[in-house]
């Protein structure tokens, strides 16, 4: 038999890859990368889904800690919001799934990998790549893609083989993950309508204002509250904490990688809270060129990841940028939470350049004299000068 190992998580699509493999031949090795999605008891019911397929073996990977140190991290150094908008909460999940599934097909001998994604979506892509980079070798089966399958073919095909289940599409698509939970639903599908509070999975509870106190070293997170832990830890309890007050939650548009405009939902407060809190201690502990070149190369790893172009060597480069400009990113940023919003109230840190004794902006200097000033001035002002004796302004 062809060992084969399965992409699995336990939903309509994978389901039929893993009956329909199994069915065909393969010895089908399922499967499931957690990066953060999914509980112990989740993980459980899936293992049981895939065994009533007749899969050969279930694997649970546990991979939050690489999502955070492979992708996560890299994420906040940028400040990277596609489109100003969204922190690629899902597809920059797809990157350590890939490498995980590929690097355990490797491990266990498999001749063949299989997913269970659309010819429709950018996850193909993203998959796709990360296999035929690192094992050339190995076949790769798409059945869903390849056969071009309705929902309502699957469904009939598993029923007609004994396997029941919920097969029913939800109303709405819940993607969650370490850095935030992707929804989709018929609001998405046009450019006019937003989602609906229900469609949320973290409802809006709190509505009392909460402060927090954002401990950063060398540019990641490392306490809440004075409250030490792993930074994959911290965002997940500061998802905890802010996730119902209804914070973080956006409709994100922008361009799939094979060229068609998508919109989708997301909510991803502790991912909001922590880039932009990161942002705030950048802003008074880099110099104002370091903020410049990050913001192109943030945007540019962003494109990149988004585009599935990890394994490219540029994204080596890139990081070794992004952690050296973190050297004096130190210090608390404290935050205020509240109804749907939240505010940037202040930051403390050692490497603050406005506690500098050379002036204060608007107020006064200490470093320059008067005729300095003017003296300044007239200089930058000589290039105009030139430019405009030739060609005027004209209002």
């Amino acid at each position: 038999m062809k060992k084969l190992v399965l992409a699995y998580s336990g939903g309509l699509d994978t389901s039929y890859c893993a009956k329909s493999l199994s069915q065909a031949g393969y010895e089908v090795h399922a499967v499931t990368v957690n990066t953060g999605g999914f509980s112990e008891q989740e993980i459980a019911e899936i293992e049981r889904k895939a065994l009533a397929m007749g899969v050969h073996s279930y694997t649970a990977i546990d991979s939050v800690r690489r999502f955070y140190t492979k992708v996560v991290r890299y994420l906040i150094f940028g400040n990277v919001l596609k489109n100003n908008t969204y922190p690629l909460s899902v597809s920059a999940e797809r990157v350590v799934q890939a490498l995980e599934i590929v690097q355990y097909a490797q491990k266990i001998g498999a001749t063949h990998i299989a997913h269970g994604s659309t010819g429709a979506g950018n996850d193909q892509v993203r998959f796709d790549l990360i296999f035929r980079i690192i094992a050339p070798e190995m076949k790769l089966i798409t059945p869903i893609r390849d056969e071009a399958l309705s929902r309502e073919t699957e469904i009939a095909y598993l029923q007609a083989q004994g396997v029941e289940g919920q097969w029913e599409k939800a109303k709405y698509s819940i993607n969650k993950g370490l850095w935030g939970t992707s929804v989709g639903g018929v609001e998405t599908l046009t450019s006019e309508r937003p989602l609906p509070e229900h469609a949320y999975p973290t409802q809006q509870t709190e509505n009392t204002p909460r402060t927090l106190r954002l401990g950063f070293k060398s540019g990641e997170l490392v306490s809440i509250d004075g409250r030490v832990d792993a930074p994959q830890v911290l965002i997940q309890d500061l998802e905890k904490i802010a996730g119902p007050y209804g914070i973080g939650r956006d409709i994100h548009v922008g361009d799939t990688i094979i060229g068609i405009k998508g919109r989708v939902g997301f909510e991803a407060a502790a991912a909001l809270l922590t880039i932009k809190a990161h942002h705030l201690l950048e802003k008074h502990t880099l110099s104002k060129w370091q903020q410049f070149q990050k913001e192109q190369i943030g945007n540019f790893y962003g494109m990149l990841l988004h585009e599935g172009q990890y394994l490219d060597p540029v994204m080596r480069n890139l990081e070794a940028f992004l952690i050296d400009s973190q050297k004096a990113v130190e210090g608390t940023v404290i935050v205020t939470l509240h109804p749907y919003r939240f505010t940037l109230d202040g930051v403390d840190s050692p490497n603050d350049l406005m506690r500098s004794s050379f002036g204060s902006y608007g107020e006064e200097n200490k470093a320059w004299t008067a005729e300095d000033a003017k003296g300044f001035i007239a200089i930058s002002a000589n290039a105009g000068m030139i430019y405009n004796s030739i060609h005027p302004y004209h209002d």
